[in-house]
C-alpha cells in the first residue's frame, strides 16, 4: 500500500520535474528565438542607418563636386560600393526576418513590404550610379544648378517615390520591430521566469504535502512499531503491535507478532523445561540427601548395633562366667548350690541363645530371601504356645499375661509357618511384657475380622499399661535398632531389633502390624494375618 503510494508519489514528482523541465526549455528557446529575431531586426535598422548615413557623404561628395571644391574620385565609388554592400546585407537580413517570423500573418505585409522598399532603393543606387557617372566638376551656372536639382531629385526620387520618407519609413519600422522583439524577448523571458516559479512553488507546495501527508500517515504505524520493538526489548513478548491496516506495515507487524508468539512459545517451553529439570535436580537432590541421610542413619544404626550386640552378649557372657567362677572358687559346696548356680547358667545361656536368634533373623529378615514353610494351620496353637512362654517372662517381671481360649475352637486356619508364627506371637507378647511396668496386666485377644474389601482377616491385639511410646516415636518403632529413650531408661538391655523382626515376618505371611500408644497409657500392638477361605 504505502510502496504504491510512494511510487506513484516519486513519479508524480518526477513528471512535474519533466514537465517543468520541459516547458522551461520550450520557453528558453523562444526567448532565445525573440532575443535573436530583435538582434536580426537590430541589424536590419543598423544596415538602413548605415545606408542612409552612406547616402549622405555620397550627397555631400557631389555638393563638394559641383561646388568646385577638391573631392577624391574614388571615394564617390567606395561610398557606392559601401551602400551596394549594406544593400546586400539587408536582402539577406530580410529574409533572415522573413524565415524568424515564419508563419505569423501579420507581419508578413510587413515583409513584403520591406523587400519591395529593398528592391526600390537597388534600382535607386543604380540610377544614382548612372547619374554620379555623368558629373564633372563645374563651376557654378544656372546650368550647374539645374544639374544639382537634377542629382538632388535622383538622390531623393526613385520611381515616382519619396526616398528619403522610404528610408525614414524603413528606419521607423525597424526600429518598431526591434522595439516589439525586445518586447517580445521580454515577455519570454517574463513567461520562463514565471514558470519556472510557479513550478518550482508547486514542485514545493507538492512536496511539502507528500511529506506532511506521508509524514501524518507513516508517524503512527512508525510509533507502534516502536513501541512494540521496545517492548519485546523489554522482554513483553505477549505484547502484540495493532495489524488492522492493509499495508506493508501491518504485514510487518503480523510477521514481528508471530515471530513474537514463537518466541513466547520457545520461551515458555524454555521455562517449562528449566522447571521439569530445576524439579529433576530437586528430586535428585532430595534423593542424594535422603539417601545420605539413610546411609548415616544406617552407619549410626551399624555403630549402635555393634554397642547393642556388645552389650547384649556381654551380659549373658559374664553372668555365666560369674557363676562358674564363683562355683569353682573356694572349698566344695552342696549339690544344691551347684544346682543352682548350673540354672543360673542355662538362663544366661538361654538369655545368649535368644539375642543370636535374634541377630541371626534379622539378617536373614528380608521378605525374598526368608525361607518360610507354609502350610495351612490352626494359629490357635502356635499363639497358646506364645501365650505360655510370655506368661513366664511376666512372672520373673511380676506382669500378669491374660488370655482365654475361645471354646469350642472357632478353627482359625491360616497359610503359615508354625515355629515362625510362634517367634511372631512371642515377639509381639516380650514386648509387651518387658515394657510394662511391675504388676501390670497384658490383654491378649484374638477374633476374625474383615477388612474394607470385604477379605477375611485373622485379628490379634497385645494390650499393656505399660511406658507407652511417643506421638514422635510411633512412625520409627519399626526401624531397626531404633529404641526411644523411654525405651532405654526402662530397659538398658534392649536391642531395638524385636518389632522390626516381627513386622518382617508378618509381611512374609502377608499381614500388617499396627501400633497404638500413647505415652503412660500403654500400647495396643495389632496383627492382622488372611485367613484360608473355604472353597466353595
Amino acid at each position: 500500500m504505502f510502496r504504491k503510494r510512494l511510487t506513484v508519489a516519486l513519479g508524480t514528482l518526477a513528471f512535474a520535474a519533466l514537465l517543468q523541465g520541459g516547458v522551461s526549455l520550450w520557453a528558453l528557446q523562444a526567448a532565445s528565438d525573440k532575443v535573436y529575431r530583435g538582434r536580426v531586426a537590430s541589424d536590419v535598422l543598423a544596415g538602413f542607418l548605415d545606408l542612409y548615413g552612406t547616402k549622405q557623404r555620397l550627397r555631400a561628395w557631389l555638393s563638394q563636386s559641383l561646388l568646385g571644391a577638391p573631392v577624391a574620385p574614388q571615394l564617390r565609388e567606395q561610398l557606392q560600393s559601401e551602400m551596394a554592400a549594406t544593400l546586400e546585407r539587408l536582402d539577406a537580413m530580410a529574409l533572415q526576418a522573413a524565415e524568424l517570423d515564419g508563419d505569423r500573418g501579420a507581419l508578413q505585409a510587413e515583409h513584403r513590404q520591406r523587400q519591395e522598399d529593398l528592391r526600390v532603393l537597388h534600382q535607386s543606387l543604380d540610377e544614382l550610379r548612372i547619374a554620379m557617372a555623368s558629373v564633372q566638376p563645374q563651376p557654378p551656372n544656372d546650368s550647374s544648378v539645374a544639374l544639382w536639382s537634377e542629382i538632388t531629385r535622383v538622390f531623393d526620387v526613385s520611381q515616382g517615390r519619396d526616398l528619403r520618407s522610404l528610408l525614414d519609413r524603413n528606419i521607423a519600422r525597424e526600429r518598431a520591430a526591434v522595439a516589439r522583439d525586445r518586447a517580445a524577448a521580454d515577455s519570454s523571458l517574463a513567461l520562463v521566469r514565471t514558470l519556472a516559479l510557479g513550478a518550482a512553488t508547486s514542485l514545493a507546495l507538492a512536496a511539502a504535502l507528500l511529506a506532511l501527508y506521508f509524514a501524518r500517515a507513516l508517524r503512527q504505524p512508525l510509533e507502534e512499531l516502536s513501541t512494540g520493538v521496545e517492548a519485546l526489548q523489554r522482554g513483553e513478548l505477549q505484547h502484540r503491535i495493532p495489524a488492522h491496516r492493509h499495508d506493508e506495515f501491518s504485514r510487518f507487524a503480523q510477521r514481528v507478532n508471530a515471530m513474537a508468539a514463537e518466541i513466547s512459545h520457545h520461551r515458555d517451553r524454555e521455562v517449562e523445561a528449566r522447571h521439569r529439570l530445576e524439579d529433576l535436580v530437586q528430586a535428585r537432590t532430595a534423593e542424594l540427601q535422603d539417601a545420605l541421610q539413610t546411609l548415616q542413619q544406617l552407619e549410626a544404626r551399624r555403630r549402635q548395633l555393634f554397642a547393642d550386640v556388645s552389650h547384649e552378649l556381654r551380659t549373658p557372657t559374664t553372668a555365666i562366667r560369674g557363676e562358674a567362677d564363683i562355683a569353682l572358687r573356694g572349698q566344695d559346696k552342696p549339690a544344691a548350690y551347684y544346682q543352682g548356680a548350673m540354672q543360673r547358667i542355662v538362663g544366661a545361656a538361654q538369655q545368649l541363645g535368644g539375642v543370636i536368634d535374634d541377630l541371626l533373623t534379622m539378617a536373614r529378615s528380608d521378605i525374598d530371601t526368608l525361607a518360610l514353610l507354609r502350610t495351612p494351620l490352626d494359629v490357635a496353637e502356635p499363639l497358646q504356645e506364645a501365650v505360655e512362654q510370655a506368661r513366664t517372662l511376666g512372672r520373673e517381671h511380676r506382669v500378669q499375661v491374660e488370655y482365654t481360649a475361645p471354646y469350642p475352637p472357632p478353627g482359625w486356619r491360616l497359610l503359615g509357618d508354625a515355629q515362625r508364627l510362634r517367634q511372631l506371637f512371642t515377639l509381639l507378647l516380650h514386648n509387651a511384657v518387658r515394657y510394662s511396668h511391675a504388676g501390670g496386666v497384658v490383654q491378649v485377644q484374638a477374633q476374625q475380622v474383615v477388612d474394607a474389601s470385604g477379605v477375611a482377616q485373622w485379628e490379634m491385639r497385645a494390650i499393656d499399661q505399660g511406658i507407652g511410646i511417643a506421638a514422635e516415636d510411633l512412625g520409627r518403632v519399626f526401624e531397626r535398632n531404633f529404641r526411644s529413650e523411654r525405651a532405654r531408661l526402662h530397659r538398658a538391655d534392649g536391642s531395638g531389633l524385636g518389632l522390626p523382626i516381627a513386622a518382617t515376618l508378618a509381611r512374609a505371611h502377608g499381614g500388617r502390624i499396627e501400633i497404638d500408644s500413647a505415652p503412660e497409657r500403654g500400647t495396643t500392638a495389632i496383627l492382622r494375618l488372611p485367613l484360608l477361605t473355604e472353597p466353595s
